[in-house]
């Protein structure tokens, strides 16, 4: 078996998906549930929440591509960069399941930099306030500060999951969608 059933009751197939596989519900209920850092947290925090600040990060014009920048996530999940980097199977699956999200809500085909940039501001961000600081350095947090315009305090996932819907709808009322 090579799918997954989705919530809203679509069998995602990883060797053979669609754009009509993909729905928004899906992916704000998912990445609702799935914790940030592989769940090594004190307390939840998930990739809804840090999908919707990252959105707050940007100028507008990329707002939209920040709320979705991990969007592949709630159909791949969320796998630490350090393990992702093993995994290049992983990676494939991951980068076409990302191209057909891109495809579906008129993404750019590559990430732009001012999102890349705001989801290391939010690491960063991450690190500070989710108290995860070991004092190590985090070499691709070299010259990157922490955010001063947002606190990150963790909600439950049905709050992540309507903040995400509500940043969605803004956002597509925005774009003239």
């Amino acid at each position: 078996m090579s799918y997954i059933q989705t919530l809203s009751g679509k069998k995602f197939n990883y060797l053979n998906a669609t754009v009509d596989d993909i729905e928004i519900e899906d992916i704000a209920t998912a990445l609702s549930h799935l914790c940030r850092f592989c769940g090594h947290l004190p307390e939840f925090y998930s990739v809804a929440q840090h999908s919707v600040l990252c959105s707050q990060l940007v100028p507008p014009m990329f707002a939209f591509e920040a709320l979705m920048h991990d969007a592949a996530e709630a159909y791949c999940q969320d796998i630490p960069a350090p393990l992702k980097a093993l995994l290049p199977d992983y990676r494939q699956i991951e980068a076409f399941v990302d191209e057909l999200i891109r495809f579906k809500f008129n993404l750019p085909i590559t990430p732009s930099p001012d999102v890349k940039y705001a989801d290391l501001k939010m690491l960063a961000t991450e690190r500070r306030d989710l108290d995860i600081s070991d004092d190590d350095p985090w070499p691709m947090l070299e010259d990157i500060t922490p955010s001063d315009e947002i606190l990150v305090s963790p909600v439950n996932p049905n709050q992540a999951r309507s903040m995400f819907m509500q940043r969605y709808h803004q956002l597509i009322s925005e774009r003239g969608c």
